[in-house]
């Protein structure tokens, strides 16, 4: 029987059988249609943003130059130990000096968006007093390129790079001194360059950067708080947040909108059911008290002081009044769901499922496969918090990304892993959750913090001994999902 076909259209009528949609050769090509005529999927709305990230430390290299200070991710790199390759981000993707050429990937994706970060040691090297006169220049060059290109800047303010002289001197998060600072720099960076970045936000993941770098001292600048002293970091930090939103409402030009990016405690209903995803409601807004609820509701949840103690932070009525200073939009980077959860009827109303050890993940451990979180994560945050206007500010991934024999990088990985995201994400804009865009992270692989250059999450393939960048094949699956504005046949 099978000597009749070739084993590509055996292949293709197993396929199709498995569909139910073939018994036959004959019925399977004279049913099939041709691509041209399938019906387009429905696609994203019309004026969906699709962009993609970085941050500064992870890609500019030039530590030295034009009056930059340290920053705590320098000191911490250079501490042995402290990343796993041994490297640092003294070079990085020497992305200061090739920035026309990397502006010029990103137009290649089609994308109109870009999410970038400022150092903030290059614009005050002390983290306070006189801005250094050379600080912004790079930021004004980059700013041009970008729009000479028909591409949206989008810039963040802090992505972790915190001056290591606010460090030394006040302990960085620790004080309020610090969140008074970044309300200064902040308020300088909005009057320098809201004449074209109409888009700011303000603090990336501070989640990520307190609990790793103050709590557990596995980031910069690599502290083990206790708890009490933790929480009152996080206080400053989203003190600073606040404080940062009001000098650029006084500083920027009329129509600068401003918010903040957050890795989001991303909860998965289980099972989907009313009681199940109503737990799942309750659970993230708990589990993202202290950074996301407080700045979002102006106060903190009675959950997360009861549960705090005498740990909790000492706050006065004002400074969350200014915590909660009014946000434009609400940036959330999701990977990978954190928690799934199921309803329960003792208290608080909610269960923590534990991860099986046969959980699907990519070449970083802690990225679990779970497409479904990212239809989730913003329809629940949009209903709790009453949003409406959402950007996915990360996502992406991991790969093993090393170039084939004919020097080509298929990472077939991650397009299977954007393919199944960016499939919930279109099934949430269909069903109106106001995810307005999209950043992919990353454009390129660059240093990733405590993994040095062993992890790339990039679309082009970095050689970081020949800086040569090569678009990989997930660049140009996800140039056509832009180009389409719809994920799908």
């Amino acid at each position: 029987m099978f000597g009749k076909f070739s084993r590509r259209q055996f292949a293709r009528l197993a396929g199709l059988s498995a569909l139910g949609m073939a018994t036959s050769a004959r019925s399977a090509d004279s049913d099939a249609r041709p691509v041209s005529d399938r019906r387009p999927a429905a696609g994203f709305p019309k004026d969906f943003i699709w962009g993609t990230a970085t941050s500064s430390y992870q890609i500019e290299g030039a530590v030295d130059e034009d009056g930059r200070g340290r920053s705590i991710w320098d000191t911490f790199s250079h501490t042995p130990g402290k990343i796993a390759d041994g490297s640092n981000a003294d070079r990085a993707n020497d992305h200061y000096h090739r920035y026309r050429q990397d502006v010029g990937l990103i137009k290649q994706l089609g994308v109109k968006a870009y999410r970038f970060s400022i150092a903030w040691p290059r614009v005050f090297p002390e983290g306070t007093g006189a801005p250094n006169p050379k600080g912004l220049d790079f930021y004004d060059r980059l700013l041009d390129e970008l729009l000479n290109n028909g591409i949206e800047p989008y810039a963040t303010l802090y992505h972790w790079d915190l001056p290591q002289a606010l460090q030394d001197r006040v302990g960085g998060w620790q004080s309020s001194d610090t969140s008074k600072a970044f309300a200064d720099y902040a308020g300088y960076v909005a009057q320098r360059l809201t004449d074209r970045v109409k888009n700011i936000f303000t603090i990336n993941e501070a989640g990520r950067f307190l609990n790793f770098g103050y709590g557990w001292g596995i980031d910069a600048p690599g502290l083990k708080l206790p708890v009490a002293e933790l929480n009152q970091a996080r206080h400053h930090v989203v003190l600073g947040h606040g404080l940062a939103v009001q000098a650029i409402r006084a500083h920027g030009r009329a129509g600068t909108k401003v918010g903040f990016a957050e890795n989001i405690a991303a909860c998965v209903p289980a099972i989907d059911t009313p009681e199940n995803v109503r737990a799942t409601e309750m659970a993230t807004r708990e589990l993202n008290a202290g950074i996301l609820s407080v700045i979002l509701e102006g106060q903190y949840t009675e959950g997360f002081l009861e549960y705090s103690g005498a740990a909790a932070p000492k706050f006065t009525a004002d400074e969350l009044k200014i915590i909660a200073s009014p946000n434009d939009f609400v940036g959330l980077n999701i990977y990978a769901p954190q928690f799934y959860i199921a309803a329960s009827d003792k208290k608080p109303g909610w269960t923590v499922l534990p991860f099986p050890v046969s959980f699907p993940h990519m070449k970083s451990e802690w990225l679990r496969i779970g497409p479904e979180v990212i239809y989730w994560a913003p329809r629940i945050a949009a209903n709790i918090w009453n949003l409406d206007t959402i950007y996915i500010s990360e996502n992406g991934t991991s790969s093993e990304d090393k170039p084939a024999a004919d020097g080509q990088v298929y990472d077939l990985d991650r397009v299977m892993f954007l393919r199944n995201y960016l499939t919930q994400l279109q099934r949430a804009t269909a069903e109106g959750v106001p995810v307005r865009g999209y950043f992919l992270w990353s454009l390129m692989d660059n240093f990733e913090w405590i993994f040095g250059f062993e992890q790339r999450f990039g679309l082009y393939h970095v050689d970081f001994d020949t800086q040569a960048r090569l678009p990989k094949l997930s660049a140009s699956f996800y140039r056509d999902v832009v180009a389409r504005n719809a994920i799908g046949a």
